[in-house]
């Protein structure tokens, strides 16, 4: 064979090779889009009184119109599950303690904290609470999830990527995604009371007192005067003594407070340009691919009118979450408070013979085998105690086993019954029904037609008897207890106050006996709340724009204390290039905000971390030594304790390593020049977008990074941070901002990240996401009808 024929032969067989690449990419492309959503023409399915329209607009969003809650409720899950099923489905077995099913042992760490609580068994007994009336929607919901799954022409691609099978859906699974909520909004573990208790074992009380104290001098409350700031005790009570050493001042470029929260606020038609109130809220989650949300417009017959709801649903459960029917607008945030408890308990003998000592003598333990079936490998078997107050963790470092009593273990404290929020008219309505919804405890925020506003607790609030909650105790002998639940008439409510506005950020609302109600969960110090309430008084007759710039306020109030404290310290410091370069960057770059091209923002920023991180290290190495779960940062403590030292510079509480308070700070500023030029980059190239650049990634590409520029989100540098309005890290924020009047709910407006379908080649996959980067108003109702598909009655 010639040269020639040689190199004909090898580029025929590259040729072929390209082919058949091309044909395999060809078809992949076409198999994954086989599961996109069907959004035009009409399609029949079984259980419908009546046909049912669902109309798209331009960025997806629908309107279902039907003849019956039923009907709506069905149409709903059909939608939710073309667009949205495998979000679902992570939602349900994360609740359930299944991801190992799909993932394989990767995930067996999280179905294992998942499994302590049994929530598919518990989703049975939620069920059979529920109202006639409210399990036929459920019910309904569930068959339309079903009938949506059934309509797509192949199975949603991340199954055809896992090579997997999706379920099919039930109506404990609709509870289970409830339950996941209360998994990412609350304490499912009461650490917060075991790592209190640590603080008790190791200090004396007055230091421990200080140590766990979120009062701060940003304390903002809407009931009740603010809480004095925590005073060091004296040396009289502790004195620290020995160098605790510290952690490594380069091993994070930019630290992490964990501060998760949301903003509402409402507006009293007193105080607005037409007399209308308004309702506000974002509510602050991790942003993920696709959105934890999905909007949409509801309209059926009610009391011979029309009814329409319009707002947030969440894929996996039917009716809306937040938003607006006409006459009651309303929002949440998280409330912070204390919703579960550690039981000390009193135990004789092991194994099988183990009992435990309750208020009528000793009981054995329940154990149930939970079984983990983990795709790709062995199935695990996962013991399971349980007392009568809830399930068993321990042994703790001192040896005792603690139970935990969490009010998502209830059918009272975890159901679907604030789903009936569509057809209420009044506040009154209102708060009575969300008082016994069993949703994770919120802040409920709403407004009416007429120009009123108002604020309750969301979710069922246990009786706590004989004890405050904030630490674990023995309920042996029957003095401790939670007794039952609180009723309507007995929460803590707010309505029509005389200032016209009604402010919550995840900070303490009430005051008192409510207080001791609620409990301290670790509050937000306020500084988000309080630069709320001051934008808006501050405001002249309030309307959409006031509202859309306190959305978009990214002012760093609370960072000035810190900027002029890192300031202060360099001041009388020896000097050094880094420390020069440092304040000078600090003094010209400082804009005043959480601004993308401000290096001074983030200089102070993780001044504040690396300083309090220093302030706290001999009181959680001491903890630590004895718990190595302990944080060693300060978290919700910082603003109030960590201030106090830094600022009143007790000589008895510093770590012995630093000769006074400003070596310190000063030691601080070295660590963070040490950190962001490490690299060799110089310091005035650091700003504080290039750390607050959003990751918002699917699933899958966390799994298989090659996808990621196909599944996930642009990377933006982002203004904002976790102490203000604008409420935004590299993968938290706010998950929608909306703001709207209850009956003229065309002049509101929402936003949204990534956009509302989660298929990657869907047109609406990422359509919302640039005016929630850019803060551009969109209509809160849909726009104009593109697609219409009708679910014709069998």
């Amino acid at each position: 064979m010639t040269a020639m024929r040689v190199l004909r032969a090898l580029a025929a067989i590259v040729i072929l090779i390209i082919a058949l690449a091309g044909l395999a990419g060809g078809w992949a492309w076409w198999q994954v889009g086989r599961s996109l959503a069907v959004t035009s023409g009409a399609i029949t399915i079984t259980g419908l009184s009546a046909d049912v329209t669902v109309e798209r607009d331009s960025i997806g969003v629908p309107t279902i119109t039907g003849a019956t809650r039923e009907d709506v409720a069905r149409a709903l899950g059909f939608v939710h599950a073309q667009e949205r099923f495998f979000q679902m489905d992570l939602a349900r077995r994360r609740a359930a303690g299944e991801l190992s099913e799909l993932f394989g042992a990767a995930a067996l760490s999280t179905d294992r904290s998942a499994r302590l609580h049994r929530f598919r068994h518990r989703a049975t007994a939620v069920l059979a609470a529920e109202a006639p009336d409210n399990m036929a929607v459920i019910a309904a919901y569930s068959d339309g999830v079903n009938a949506g799954l059934a309509a797509l022409d192949a199975a949603p691609f991340e199954y055809l990527l896992l090579r997997q099978t999706p379920k099919a859906w039930t109506p404990e699974d609709s509870i289970l995604v409830v339950a996941s909520m209360f998994f990412t909004l609350q304490d499912s573990a009461a650490i917060g009371d075991a790592r209190t208790g640590a603080l008790y074992d190791v200090f004396p009380a007055p230091l421990a007192s200080f140590l766990n104290s979120t009062a701060s001098q940003w304390d903002t409350p809407e009931s009740g005067a603010p809480l004095t700031p925590p005073v060091p005790p004296g040396p009289d009570v502790y004195v620290v003594s020995g160098s605790t050493g510290s952690t490594d001042p380069v091993g994070s470029s930019d630290p992490v407070e964990l501060a998760l929260g949301s903003n509402n606020w409402a507006v009293a038609g007193s105080r607005t340009a037409d007399g209308r109130a308004i309702l506000a809220n974002d509510m602050h989650l991790s942003i993920g691919v696709p959105n934890i949300w999905f909007r949409a417009s509801m309209t059926r017959p009610h009391n011979g009118r029309s009814l329409t709801v319009t707002g947030a649903t969440l894929p996996g459960v039917p009716g809306l979450i937040v938003g607006s029917n006409g006459s009651i607008a309303w929002g949440f945030t998280n409330t912070t408070a204390d919703w579960s408890d550690r039981i000390v308990l009193t135990v004789e003998g092991d194994g099988e013979g183990a009992r435990y000592l309750t208020p009528d003598g000793w009981r054995p333990f329940s154990v149930t085998q939970e079984t983990i079936v983990v795709s790709g490998d062995a199935s695990e078997s996962y013991t399971v105690r349980e007392t009568m107050w809830g399930p068993v963790v321990g042994p703790d470092t001192q040896g005792q086993l603690h139970a935990i009593t969490w009010v998502a273990h209830y059918p009272e404290g975890l159901n679907l019954r604030l789903g009936a929020m569509d057809e209420v008219t009044t506040l009154a309505e209102a708060m009575d029904l969300a008082n016994v919804s069993g949703t994770p405890a919120q802040n409920m925020t709403m407004a009416d037609g007429s120009g009123r506003i108002a604020w309750t607790v969301a979710g069922r609030i246990p009786r706590r008897i004989g004890f405050d909650g904030s630490r674990p105790t023995s309920w042996a002998d029957g003095t401790r207890r939670w007794d039952g639940w609180y009723g309507p008439e007995e929460y803590p409510r707010i309505i029509d106050p005389a200032g016209g506005v009604i402010v919550t950020a995840n900070n303490r609302i009430v005051s008192g006996d409510e207080l001791a109600m609620l409990g301290d969960g670790g509050y937000d110090p306020g500084a988000r709340a309080r630069q709320i309430r001051e934008g808006l008084l501050s405001a002249g007759p309030i309307n959409y724009d006031t509202m859309m710039r306190v959305h978009l306020d990214d002012r760093a109030i609370l960072m000035e204390g810190w900027r002029d404290l890192a300031l202060d310290a360099l001041k009388s410091a020896s000097a050094t290039a880094g420390r020069t370069e440092f304040a000078r960057l600090v003094e010209t770059t400082w804009t005043g905000r959480a601004s993308i091209d401000s290096v001074g923002y983030r200089l102070v920023r993780q001044f504040r971390a690396r300083a309090a991180e220093l302030a706290w290290s001999p009181f959680s190495a001491k903890v630590r030594a004895v718990d190595p779960g302990f944080p060693a940062t300060p978290g919700r403590s910082l603003e109030g304790p960590v201030w106090a030292m830094l600022t009143t510079q007790p000589r008895h509480l510093l770590d012995p390593q630093f000769a006074d308070w400003n070596t310190l700070m000063v030691t601080a500023v070295d660590d963070v020049v040490a950190s962001l030029t490490r690299d060799g980059r110089p310091l005035s190239s650091r700003p504080w977008g290039e750390a607050n650049t959003l990751r918002a990634s699917h699933p899958i590409s966390r799994a298989v990074p090659q996808l990621a520029s196909w599944l996930d989100l642009p990377a933006d540098p982002l203004p904002g941070d976790h102490h203000m309005p604008r409420f935004q890290s590299a993968t938290n924020g706010a998950s929608e901002r909306m703001a709207v009047s209850p009956g003229d709910e065309a002049s509101g407006y929402f936003h949204m990240p990534g956009g509302q379908s989660g298929h990657p080649r869907s047109p609406h996959y990422q359509n919302s996401h640039a005016a929630w980067v850019n803060g551009t108003p969109t209509p809160f109702l849909p726009g104009p009808t593109v697609n219409t598909l009708v679910l014709r009655a069998r």
